[in-house]
């Protein structure tokens, strides 16, 4: 508080690049609300983390608007062109041609980012949309100095990135990975961006651009026509409800399976003490609720708009009771004991950042273009680089994706079909207490979640949900993977004891970022997995009516 002035409320940003979350509190300052600042940062995030999201991809909004406390979720997920075919990425013998998902144009699906940004700022912002894209546009014109996160993703996407003349060109220097400290400029995108502002989404969708990108596919043996652009729409859904031991639980709806297998993993787990067991029956009871949430997913999910998903039935308390009443305490399940997943079933990068405004409007937003630096195509003129989201469909019966899950019916390719998503943007209530979070990981991306929500549930705070330690089961494969040390000797041996196979991992994933509340201060915790920043402070009202932004050094 300072003297003379009344605190109106506080803030928080929390995104995966300082620049990010800088890009946000520059649009706050201006004046802008929650909305605004989601636009910015995740416009930024597509141009200094271009490996992770970006115009070339999708992603979901999860918003929170105080005024009338309601909740929706803004769906840009990518759609299949109209020209896919459910065995588009088969040969003739029905085997799958290797990598034809991952690498190239005919990976990607058509990108609803560009939409969602500026359905955002139109009906939610208070700011014109070109004022919320000023921070992006800037960074893609003047540049900015790579860190390390950006040489890795480089370096593992390199041979796929040299194929695409103008992603090398962008993205590398003299065909290899540039050094540290060099200044990445992207001009074209910067262009199109400004276009973007302009224009609205015909900026994007429609005129040069999109000629520009249609063209540029279809040269490389990609079927997107400008049918596909245009007709490319966000969708409004409804999130996915659920209640933990008291705690009211937000999330994502499909084409998301994020909400409804964290709430259904909740469910299974409500009856358990978890805090008062020790920790080897802890974490065996959670993976059997995550096995047969995941379970599910295969089953069940898909794109509403083309399948019948039993959203209800999946996300009652009694589903989960019949669920539960196979666990065993002392013995595993084995996976290949549930149900069969039928004829067919389905990013290692992505994003996230978590917003709360001034006037306490919140956001949780995951955005993807799925594998880093998605396809690593890009149309030649644009400076976007595409996603290669159809991996996320089920390219053949029972043969799991790049991030091996094995999926089912529901998600079979279709024209103009959403592919289905593990992102899990994510709003948490106990108490007094609120959380805004999520995190990038692919198929773990819903486990993650569900340990951070165990975690604000038992009373942590952000930094003590984003730095916990990981382990994961997703039904197939049927093992529990686990982050450097976050299994001792002891526990190891006893989770072998009751039939669980180990699969611990060399590397931490995921980059989680919260943002809480509780009713007088809010604070912010970036995953320290990651290079992600926290900005925060209060709102204070002067004596003439103005708002002024305070920030305060993060924790």
């Amino acid at each position: 508080m300072f003297a003379g002035e009344e605190a109106e409320r506080g803030w928080g940003i929390a995104s995966a690049h300082p620049l990010a979350t800088e890009a946000g509190r520059e649009v706050l300052e201006a004046g802008g609300n929650a909305f605004d600042a989601a636009v910015a940062v995740s416009a930024a995030l597509g141009v200094v983390e271009p490996y992770g999201s970006g115009l070339g991809g999708g992603g979901f909004w999860l918003l929170h608007e105080a005024d009338g406390d309601r909740d929706v979720m803004v769906d840009g997920r990518e759609r299949a062109p109209l020209a896919a075919t459910r065995t588009m990425y088969q040969d003739e013998d029905g085997e799958l041609i290797e990598r034809a998902s991952i690498d190239g144009p005919l990976a990607a699906g058509i990108p609803g980012l560009p939409a969602a940004l500026v359905h955002i700022a139109r009906d939610y912002g208070e700011l014109p949309l070109a004022r919320s894209l000023a921070p992006a546009i800037r960074l893609a014109r003047d540049g900015y100095e790579i860190g390390e996160p950006y040489r890795t993703m480089a370096r593992f996407r390199r041979d796929v990135l040299q194929r695409s003349p103008a992603a090398a060109e962008t993205f590398l220097e003299d065909g290899e990975v540039p050094p540290a400290g060099y200044r990445l400029r992207q001009p074209e995108l910067a262009a199109t961006l400004e276009r973007l502002a302009d224009q609205g989404r015909s900026g994007f969708y429609d005129g040069p651009v999109a000629e520009k990108l249609v063209q540029g596919v279809r040269a490389a043996g990609g079927i997107w026509s400008r049918r596909d652009l245009r007709q490319y729409r966000v969708r409004e859904r409804t999130p996915i409800r659920g209640q933990y031991r008291g705690m009211e639980i937000v999330s994502a709806a499909p084409p998301s399976s994020g909400g409804i297998a964290l709430v259904e993993a909740l469910n299974i787990l409500a009856p358990y003490d978890l805090a008062a067991m020790d920790p080897a029956e802890r974490v065996h009871l959670v993976t059997e609720a995550m096995r047969r949430a995941y379970h599910d997913r295969a089953r069940y999910l898909g794109d509403t708009d083309y399948v019948d998903v039993p959203i209800d039935r999946l996300t009652d308390p009694d589903y989960a009771a019949g669920r539960r009443a196979s666990i065993r305490s002392d013995r595993a399940t084995p996976s290949a004991d549930l149900p069969g997943v039928g004829a067919e079933q389905g990013g290692r990068d992505t994003t996230h950042f978590s917003v709360i405004g001034p006037a306490g409007n919140r956001v949780a937003a995951t955005l993807s273009i799925n594998w880093p630096f998605g396809s690593g195509f890009m149309p030649p003129g644009t400076g976007v680089v595409l996603n290669d989201e159809m991996d996320d469909f089920a390219a053949k019966p029972g043969e799991p994706n790049v991030y091996g899950l094995v999926q089912g019916e529901a998600n079979a390719i279709e024209p103009g079909k959403r592919m289905l998503s593990s992102m899990s943007p994510t709003f948490l209530e106990y108490g007094d207490r609120v959380a805004v979070l999520g995190t990038p990981g692919g198929s773990r991306i819903i486990s993650m979640v569900l340990l951070a929500a165990l975690e604000f549930r038992a009373g942590g705070g952000p930094m003590a949900m984003a730095e916990r330690p990981r382990f994961h089961h997703q039904y197939l494969p049927d093992v529990i993977e686990s982050e450097p040390g976050a299994f001792d000797d002891s526990l190891r041996a006893a989770l072998r004891e009751r039939g669980h196979e180990l699969a611990p991992q060399d590397d931490p994933w995921g980059d989680l970022q919260v943002v809480t509340d509780d009713g007088r201060e809010v604070r912010g915790a970036a995953d320290p997995r990651g290079i992600g920043a926290v900005a925060r402070g209060i709102v204070l009202e002067g004596a003439n009516g103005s708002r002024i932004l305070k920030s305060i050094p993060s924790e």
